[in-house]
């Protein structure tokens, strides 16, 4: 997969997401007991379900999206550039019905395309069509996936690439970049940041700059494992 997909034909995609609910204690009664019942399999001596709560956006259940940013390669007479398109807001329908609209061109345009993240297939993906259904967003046909084998599916992922078959080795993009060199995408803010920069601060647009930064790490790390040079400053370009 890695050197036979042309890289024009992989969307880059990084998501970040927070609580639908900021704290444990918001959650009415039948909630929690529905959270509590959900996660009871890692409740241990001194954890509890409220500790696990702060967690709560990394299941699509009790979670929302609110930033997701894409990327993809362009070659133009010789000349690479990535191209970016972020969204973000606290109107997660919208957010995923222009979700859902971007990855439909990118199927139409690039039918034997792929969607690229880091531990994608296990959390982006998946939280993705879970969130767009919990919202009445039709489905992007890219993430039709139903009744496809594993390797039909039009997934790439950065950690099964780094994994070499080795299932059990989880690696996270972070420390990816600093092993392969690569400029680390957390700066000031991590993903156990996002929660309180959206209900605290309110502050979207730091949100999204942190997923920016995610997704060049991510095309970086890509190129890296295909024994290319990673990007350049001026070889990046934000669309608006």
């Amino acid at each position: 997969m890695l050197h036979t997909i042309p890289i024009d034909k992989i969307l880059f995609l990084d998501i970040e997401t927070v609580p639908l609910k900021y704290r444990y204690e918001d959650l009415n009664e039948h909630e929690r007991y529905l959270f509590d019942k959900k996660v009871s399999y890692r409740i241990k001596e001194g954890v509890t379900t409220k500790d696990i709560y702060e967690r709560a956006g990394i299941w699509a259940e009790f979670g929302k999206v609110v930033s997701i940013v894409f990327g993809i390669f362009k070659q133009t007479q010789g000349k690479r550039t990535f191209h970016i398109k972020s969204l973000a807001g606290s109107n997660e329908k919208s957010l995923l019905e222009e979700t859902s609209r971007i990855l439909n061109d990118f199927y139409t345009k690039k039918p034997q395309g792929y969607l690229c993240a880091h531990n994608g297939k296990e959390f982006d993906f998946p939280f993705l069509a879970r969130r767009m259904l919990i919202n009445r967003v039709s489905l992007p046909r890219i993430l039709k996936i139903h009744g496809k084998k594993p390797w039909e599916t039009p997934f790439c992922d950065t950690l099964e690439l780094w994994q070499f078959g080795d299932r059990k080795h989880y690696t996270s993009l972070e420390l990816l970049t600093e092993i392969l060199g690569i400029t680390s995408p957390k700066n000031n803010i991590d993903g156990s940041d996002v929660a309180r920069i959206f209900y605290e601060e309110n502050d979207l647009h730091r949100i999204q700059e942190y997923c920016e930064r995610d997704v060049i790490a991510l095309a970086n790390v890509f190129l890296r494992l295909r024994e290319e040079d990673t990007l350049k400053a001026n070889e990046i370009i934000k669309k608006s």
